[in-house]
């Protein structure tokens, strides 16, 4: 049975949650409310075990807060003995719509401070990520302010179908793969 290492990347703690900065892990949290899962706080991270169409997925959500995100994800890829190609991190992204979904293969951190510590920590870019557009609502030099907010009411309501979407790409990863899914869903 292959495994697969999902990380949803955000910060710990109330002040935190349902902000733009948090999709990751809102991302993870749908998956286990859809199959019934829950999260158990472990090494470095929440943690979550989900048995999908014979693949083993780790879900987890770093407790390191986002600076520090590649330590969990070194920890969880080196203890589950998980290999790069099956690594898949979820994150927020500035430079695409809200709601755009967009998988990729490799690529810069993009000014993220949690992908630009996974790369760090990594020493490659060669990783799959899930990038999910929260917009660029802000003004010059309140970039931190925005990806801390919280959604808007009328943000959320387009959010739902989007994180559900989000949801099957991460299903789609683990069972056709990361150059499938993104033929696939990339566009929709």
């Amino acid at each position: 049975m292959s495994k697969f290492l999902i990380v949803g990347l955000g910060n710990i703690g109330e002040e935190y949650a349902n902000t733009r900065h948090n999709i990751g892990f809102t991302v993870l949290d749908t998956i286990a409310k859809e199959n019934n899962i829950s999260f158990s706080t472990d090494r470095l991270a929440a943690v979550a075990q989900l048995k999908y169409k014979g693949k083993t997925l780790i879900l987890v959500k770093p407790s390191t807060y986002m600076n520090l995100s590649g330590k969990a994800v070194n920890y969880w890829m080196q203890a589950e003995k998980i290999s790069l190609e099956n690594v898949l991190v979820i994150t927020d992204d500035i430079a695409l719509p809200l709601g755009t979904l967009r998988m990729k293969g490799k690529g810069s951190d993009g000014g993220h401070n949690g992908l630009k510590n996974i790369q760090e920590t990594l020493n490659t870019a060669e990783y799959a990520r899930l990038r999910f557009g929260v917009g660029s609502e802000f003004s010059k030099g309140r970039q931190v302010d925005f990806v801390l907010g919280k959604w808007k009411p009328e943000e959320e309501k387009l959010l739902e179908p989007r994180i559900k979407l989000a949801t099957e790409m991460v299903q789609a990863f683990a069972t056709i793969g990361l150059q499938r899914t993104m033929t696939a869903y990339n566009n929709k």
